[in-house]
């Protein structure tokens, strides 16, 4: 998970960011960034407050709330899982758009955080007593959901200007990094091996010198 999101992080300072800002400078950059960070913090603190907050928590002191303890706990842990993927389906979908391929990068960076995202929550979702067919059944829905949708943030963008594009962008990027921020790095610290930090700033590096050379 630290790893993971150390990919991330750097996918979204060199491919996302850096990308906005060439194409349509500092204001609509920033601008988007900061809606796209408030946007999804806003719902995440929403989905917390009905027991989404450890989605993605398997430990055994800290875990996912059981439908008894928290009922609607289970449908907010859903949508949770399903904002988590927004902010990536809307870049692969921007993606297809600017460059009639989804970034390499991005790809191993997505790759490389939602395998452990999905294990940890999976893995928690069943120390807090939901059946397999939930599991499942979340998982299937989101991919079935992610894409479709970034067919269709492909076609929404399509006819829009450069810093329109250039600002969703951005609003993606901002919405990535509350949700490393939020989600991923909370659970990768909790209970961490030794070095985590180390792990971490390895998986920036390997997505830095990856974009670098791509």
């Amino acid at each position: 998970m630290g790893f993971g999101g150390g990919v991330l992080i750097a996918v979204l300072s060199f491919e996302l960011v850096e990308e906005a800002y060439v194409q349509a400078g500092f204001v609509p950059t920033t601008l988007g960034f900061a809606a796209g960070a408030i946007s999804y913090s806003t719902a995440n603190w929403f989905l917390s407050r009905r027991g989404a907050q450890q989605r993605k928590r398997c430990g055994n002191c800290v875990e996912q709330p059981s439908e008894a303890e928290v009922p609607g706990s289970g449908l907010a842990i859903a949508l949770g899982s399903l904002l988590d993927g927004i902010p990536e389906a809307l870049i692969i979908g921007l993606s297809l758009r600017t460059g009639g391929a989804v970034s390499t990068v991005a790809v191993v960076g997505f790759f490389l955080a939602n395998v452990p995202e999905g294990l940890s929550s999976s893995a928690g979702m069943r120390m807090a007593g939901r059946p397999v067919r939930y599991v499942i059944g979340v998982w299937t829905g989101i991919a079935l959901v992610m894409g479709p949708a970034a067919v269709v943030g492909y076609a929404l963008v399509g006819g829009l200007p450069s810093a329109v594009v250039a600002a969703i962008g951005a609003f993606a990027a901002g919405g990535l990094l509350a949700q490393v921020a939020e989600t991923m790095i909370p659970e990768a610290f909790y209970q961490a091996p030794e070095f985590i930090g180390l792990i971490t700033v390895a998986g920036f590096l390997v997505a830095f010198v990856l974009a670098k050379l791509g």
